[in-house]
């Protein structure tokens, strides 16, 4: 047989070994994936609540499908599961999609750090846990967690522990002009009226029941994330409100900070309402906002907001901005709510990472 005789027919082509279908990049759609949230993730683990407040909740555990190993999936979370979904020993289900979420919690290692680190997802409300003393309370960690709340479209609430033992009155002269609610807990071990909060290593703090009713109430209905440093009594206080058995930890007495006592963050349920949820976090000791946005932030201040409308193109807002609307808002107004509401949001537009480390430091 002649050269020229052969085409390409003669050619005999060995069979793939990996599959003689072409790859493609297209995903199943998953249609028939069942919608659970996210209670705590841990070590490529994701433990989801399936059918909540119904007959057939149950707890599932899944592994993360292939395509989503570049995505954060976060307590809060609402995900598609595959699988075996029936939450029995031993079994394991594939989280395969993350449904639209409604707010983000974000950070970043520091202000120029333009890599996001999501902390929840799909929450409504944030409780900012702080110490009156022993750790002293610091604004510059408050400051950022407002600002990061405040950007993501979220609630804030302050809550102030320890105060039997320094009054916050002058601390929380810092806050007058932002409007959300602020907790106090004036509670010491000797008063009939707090609630005893046990932790899982047998030891227990007594907090202000006061206190604690109207925590339930704020919350109530909500999906909430708990954030502080170590130490200020925030998973105390979780402990309290939901009645788990967390660990608490105490504040070293050379250092002044508090240990860690919780690794991950968990979905804890709050009361007997449906829908209430509050997720503890570990301390936090950096909070950079290398991710936010300033005009979120105007945004949270509908009524300046609406006056900033005023301003001329490229307007900054800063004191002594030429043309801007808000200052001449404040100098206009009688008493000292406007200037202080004006005061406030500028500190919170030019909190500066050198400050918030001085700060930290100094824990």
């Amino acid at each position: 047989m002649r050269y020229s005789d052969y085409d390409e027919s003669s050619v005999r082509v060995r069979p793939n070994k990996k599959g003689s279908r072409p790859r493609t990049k297209d995903r199943p759609a998953h249609e028939q994936a069942v919608i659970g949230r996210i209670i705590t993730v841990d070590r490529g683990r994701y433990t989801a609540i399936l059918d909540e407040d119904t007959a057939t909740e149950r707890i599932v555990i899944a592994a993360r499908a292939r395509e989503l190993r570049r995505q954060a999936t976060v307590p809060g979370d609402l995900v598609g599961l595959v699988g075996d979904t029936s939450g029995k020993p031993d079994t394991l289900a594939r989280l395969v999609r993350i449904e639209q979420r409604s707010t983000l919690l974000r950070r970043s290692a520091d202000d120029t750090d333009a890599t996001e680190r999501v902390v929840v997802a799909n929450v409504d409300k944030l409780v900012i846990v702080v110490a009156a003393a022993n750790p002293e309370p610091r604004t510059g960690f408050v400051d950022r967690a407002l600002v990061a709340a405040y950007d993501a479209g979220i609630q804030p609430v302050l809550c102030v522990t320890k105060a039997d033992v320094k009054d916050p009155a002058e601390f929380l002269t810092h806050y007058e002009g932002l409007d959300f609610p602020v907790v106090i807990s004036r509670t010491t071990a000797a008063e009939a009226s707090g609630i005893d909060a046990r932790s899982a290593d047998g030891s227990s703090a007594r907090l202000d029941a006061g206190a604690l009713a109207e925590l339930e109430q704020l919350l109530s209905g909500c999906v909430s994330v708990v954030l502080g440093h170590s130490g200020v009594g925030k998973s105390t206080l979780v402990n309290a409100l939901t009645g788990s058995t967390r660990a608490t930890g105490h504040v070293n007495a050379v250092t002044g900070r508090g240990r860690h006592t919780s690794s991950n963050a968990l979905a804890l349920r709050l009361g007997g309402t449906p829908g209430s949820w509050l997720i503890d976090t570990p301390g936090i000791r950096s909070f950079g906002l290398g991710l936010v946005d300033p005009d979120n932030i105007l945004a949270a201040f509908e009524d300046l907001a609406e006056i900033a409308t005023g301003c001329p193109r490229g307007c900054s807002h800063a004191a002594g901005e030429a043309g801007c609307a808000l200052e001449a808002w404040a100098a206009e107004s009688e008493g000292s709510q406007a200037a202080n509401r004006l005061a406030s949001y500028r500190r919170l537009v030019t909190t500066e990472e050198t400050t918030y480390e001085k700060e930290l430091g100094a824990q």
